[in-house]
């Protein structure tokens, strides 16, 4: 499990034992550390991050105006020096909320919170995957599957030969499931199997007679995954 996270934090002694905490934590990549509110958000629209630390009272904008502007929501733990924003933070369903100064027990704590709802990679062997619809239970191979669909209530396995099933669950759930050494996720409605990609063109892939939309706050990892040169 690599988790990336950054510090959005305009006190540079906080910024920093925050930095030497996360260091200590095998499975935490730090992707950026950043004092500015506005310089976090341009990061974030090219970045895609697991987890923020993120200060609250900063120059320009603030730390709940930064979550304003994100196309997608990562965990967030607040790091802080007031409690009287506990409400609001409550109203961003942040992770977590710490008081500073922050200790490594306390910083520990708050770390356990996300690991639970992170995906759970598995391994790149072939696997099966059994999928509620119509009263009954089929299973699929990961070599069968295409792509997975978010609508509305609904998440729709598009099989080879065009085939689809429609089950009653959710992308999470079912991205939690499938086997992160083939699957990826590629737009908050899609999710792909990489070995099925036929071209990527600009902003889009291509599966079969399938295109399918990259987001832009998914772009990066997409490259990343598929080792572009």
């Amino acid at each position: 499990m690599d988790l990336r996270c950054i510090i959005v934090d305009d006190d540079k002694i906080s910024l920093l034992h925050l930095q030497r905490l996360i260091e200590q934590e095998p499975y935490l990549s730090l992707s950026g550390a950043f004092t500015g509110a506005e310089e976090a958000s341009a990061y974030l629209v090219e970045n895609v991050v697991d987890l923020i630390f993120l200060d609250i009272e900063m120059p320009g904008i603030n730390g709940f105006q930064l979550l304003d502007t994100l196309s997608y929501m990562p965990h967030v733990i607040l790091t802080t020096s007031k409690t009287e924003y506990a409400f609001t933070a409550f109203q961003y369903n942040v992770t977590d909320y710490l008081k500073k100064p922050l200790t490594k027990p306390r910083f520990k704590e708050a770390l356990e919170k996300v690991k639970p709802s992170l995906p759970k990679h598995k391994s790149a062997t072939v696997s099966d995957l059994f999928i509620k619809t119509d009263g009954r239970l089929i299973r699929l191979h990961d070599n069968e599957i295409l792509f997975v669909e978010a609508l509305g209530d609904y998440v729709k396995f598009v099989t080879e030969n065009n085939k689809y099933h429609l089950s009653l669950t959710t992308l999470k759930s079912i991205e939690e499931k499938l086997n992160g050494d083939i699957f990826l996720k590629v737009h908050r409605s899609y999710i792909i199997n990489t070995k099925k990609i036929n071209d990527i063109e600009d902003n889009s892939i291509v599966i079969g007679k399938h295109v399918i939309p990259i987001s832009k706050s998914h772009r990066k990892r997409v490259m990343d995954k598929l080792n572009i040169v």
